[in-house]
């Protein structure tokens, strides 16, 4: 989207059974990392099945920006001739994020390492979010960082001429920060270390050693422990990107919580550092069948069958959170329609996404009749026969806001609105049509 476009309001209503097949876009993060690494690659690689929201449309233009050659061929189909390690050129220009913390976090690892010098910016909702658990470490390998008050964008990065190996244990669980180290770590000679007490969502890591890049992962008594040996030559190869599980969460949780539904979700990604929200689901008695299981560019994939039925509410662990982090505020949705409560421990972490989702949250389902409790790190949601509906929440740009409160207004007895739709176009482009193909009312 424009990061001076008007909000769009927009409404859900009861809907009769949702029936139908949901292609959901190809996986953001896959996305991020698969044009990333084939700039910094030598040769050509080809992308299928790229996600093209806005959030990916930025790191594109970034990557072209780093002097990558990158075109678009057809839909979801993407060539990126790349510089190799060590290769990128300094940008002519500022580099706007827009509203992706995956894009910018990782670019500015990607670039840490190489004596060029970049500045980063974002819309608004991105210039809050903190930057200094990624800045921190990059410093570390002697990249010069200034940034706004808070470690904020915008923020400016003289990257390293004679970068220095590191160890580091990530403070909380973000592959983000991982990410960013390790991409960073690619022109540091020598190893470079991560240590993480859980183990984060390992798309970089995979991706890294389908490139060629000699990365191996071990769990020891100091947690889990990726090592990369830095300046190979990445070897660009194709990359199928594989369904989000995030993006399938909303038809999934629609297709749970509307009466009579059922659909047929495919290709989504089984990754099994993505698959919390699935597993909880199962534990609250989901109709979820997984058919068809396969590979696809290196990441299991299965196609979902999903159908309504009764859920029940569940104490979901905080060990479990990293593996479902971005699909929380759709599991809070769900949860108000499961008989008791449903507690989500561990969530920290989702008060400094695009919003302060723990807040969004439970200010939206208190809007709309359901009652919420909430501490800094937990967030208990009371499951009600019906959720009377009938307000209008407050999406603070953020995209999974907005798209879980129209699931909540599918099924609730009143309309549900929020007061911008418009960040849906950063991660799910094609959400109202296809919401809509499958006997949605919203818009």
């Amino acid at each position: 989207m424009s990061h001076s476009s008007e909000p769009r309001p927009m409404t859900a209503r009861r809907s009769g059974p949702l029936r139908g097949t949901a292609q959901v876009p190809g996986d953001k993060s896959i996305s991020h990392r698969a044009l990333i690494l084939g700039a910094l690659s030598v040769g050509e690689t080809r992308i299928t099945g790229l996600l093209e929201g806005q959030d990916v449309l930025d790191t594109a233009k970034a990557m072209a920006a780093f002097g990558a050659q990158v075109e678009r061929l057809g839909e979801g189909e993407w060539r990126v001739h790349g510089v190799g390690v060590g290769g990128f050129s300094e940008p002519e220009g500022v580099i706007d994020c827009g509203n992706s913390g995956t894009g910018v976090r990782l670019i500015m690892g990607a670039m840490a390492t190489t004596p060029i010098t970049a500045t980063f910016t974002g819309d608004a909702s991105l210039s809050r979010r903190p930057m200094a658990r990624v800045t921190d470490p990059l410093a570390l390998f002697g990249a010069q960082i200034t940034a706004r008050e808070g470690g904020r964008l915008p923020i400016t990065i003289q990257g390293a001429a004679d970068p220095l190996p590191l160890r580091y244990r990530t403070p909380v669980a973000s592959a983000q920060i991982k990410s960013a180290i390790l991409l960073a770590g690619l022109n540091v000679p020598g190893e470079t270390v991560v240590i993480e007490a859980e183990p984060t969502r390992d798309h970089s890591e995979r991706m890294l050693a389908g490139f060629g890049a000699d990365i191996r992962t071990e769990t020891t008594a100091e947690g889990h422990v990726i090592t990369l040996q830095g300046r190979p030559e990445l070897r660009a190869q194709p990359v199928a990107v594989p369904r989000d599980p995030s993006s399938a969460a909303f038809p999934v949780a629609a297709a749970l919580v509307v009466p009579g539904s059922e659909i047929r979700v495919p290709g989504v990604s089984r990754n099994p550092t993505r698959d919390g929200l699935y597993v909880t689901l199962l534990e609250m008695g989901a109709d979820i069948t997984f058919e068809n299981p396969r590979e696809e560019g290196g990441e299991p994939v299965a196609d979902l069958v999903v159908r309504h039925g009764p859920l029940k509410g569940v104490t979901v662990p905080a060990e479990r959170a990293a593996s479902m982090i971005d699909e929380f505020p759709i599991l809070s949705v769900i949860a108000a329609f499961a008989e008791g409560a449903t507690v989500m421990n561990g969530v920290a972490e989702l008060r400094v996404k695009e919003s302060d989702r723990i807040d969004a949250m439970a200010r939206g389902l208190e809007a709309n009749g359901v009652r919420v409790e909430e501490t800094h790190d937990s967030m208990t949601v009371y499951g009600m026969a019906s959720v009377r509906g009938g307000g209008t929440a407050v999406t603070h740009l953020d995209h999974r806001i907005a798209m879980s409160f129209m699931v909540l207004g599918l099924a609730a007895d009143a309309p549900v609105s929020v007061d911008d739709g418009s960040p849906i176009a950063t991660s799910f482009p094609s959400f109202v049509p296809l919401m809509q193909g499958l006997g949605a009312d919203l818009g």
